[in-house]
């Protein structure tokens, strides 16, 4: 896949908008996608919140590989990040992101309390690329639904604060993508959504995470389809054909076997997969 110039005018709104939020907020929490914790994070974001503390949330941990995501953290601590591992759609590690917002921020509470004012709520700002899980947090964190969700990316168009109920203040912003996406970040975002389906070849995204699979998790492609290794296109052919996506004349329909591949990765179906590999690591897969 070439370089994707993927940046909407209410991106670059956003960006401009946080840079602005960061003098109202003590803290930012930045949520990536545990399948692809480099990919989804924004190169940009440093820039963007200069050097207000931050929290890394690596969401939809259920669907990433455990071990690599313990090799990810470390990774990011290493950096002085403080992180934390949960699952928002089952609500799973979520009590742990507001305590490591309040140990992040420990010195400047305790400031406060010596003050007489103990009773201030910490704010924290939301952020993350499109359809990584902002929304989903928040509502886990203050119980209804008070913030827009969706499956789908650019949902959460303005900044929004949220009160909760322990004294604490988050700001939700819509998702945002830096300018140009590489040719190693571009297709992995693709394949988690974040990017939207309507502008990438549904058929070539399927079958290049195919071969990534391939390359990394072998045995995920035989026990989830019966299939084995080979090119994407024939992988996904073979897909295609064993799954019954056929049209009139016995042809194969791509396009119903891509959108099958890749809503198998989404949904966790292939198996527990992790795309990113943090510098130095490589995944073994001659194992046994």
């Amino acid at each position: 896949m070439e370089n994707i110039n993927w940046y909407p005018g209410h991106m670059r709104k956003t960006e401009r908008q946080i840079a602005k939020d960061l003098t109202l907020v003590d803290a930012v929490v930045e949520i990536l996608d545990a399948r692809i914790p480099r990919s989804s994070k924004n190169p940009d974001m440093e820039r963007i919140t200069r050097s207000k503390p931050r929290v890394l949330v690596f969401n939809k941990i259920d669907l990433a590989d455990p071990e690599l995501s313990t090799k990810w953290a470390e990774h990011y601590k290493k950096q002085g990040y403080k992180c934390v591992f949960c699952d928002c759609k089952s609500g799973r590690g979520v009590n742990r992101v507001l305590p490591a917002v309040r140990e992040l921020l420990a010195d400047k509470i305790n400031a406060r309390a010596a003050k007489g004012m103990s009773g201030m709520a910490i704010r924290a700002l939301v952020a993350g690329i499109p359809n990584v899980g902002k929304s989903s947090l928040i509502n886990r964190l203050v119980g209804s639904g008070k913030a827009k969700v969706e499956d789908r990316p650019g949902v959460t168009r303005e900044n929004r604060w949220i009160t909760l109920a322990d004294g604490a203040e988050l700001m939700d912003t819509p998702g945002i993508l830096w300018p140009k996406l590489d040719a190693e970040s571009g297709p992995k975002l693709a394949f988690t959504g974040a990017i939207t389906d309507r502008i990438t070849d549904t058929e070539g995204l399927a079958a290049q995470l195919l071969e990534y699979v391939r390359d990394a998790y072998p045995d995920f492609i035989g026990a989830r389809y019966g299939v084995g290794a080979a090119s994407g296109f024939d992988m996904l052919e073979a897909v295609g054909r064993r799954r019954g996506c056929m049209v009139k004349g016995g042809e194969i329909d791509l396009l119903r076997a891509a959108e099958l591949v890749l809503d198998d990765f989404r949904g966790g179906k292939l198996g527990r997969i992790t795309l990113d590999l943090p510098d130095g690591e490589r995944k073994d897969t001659d194992e046994g």
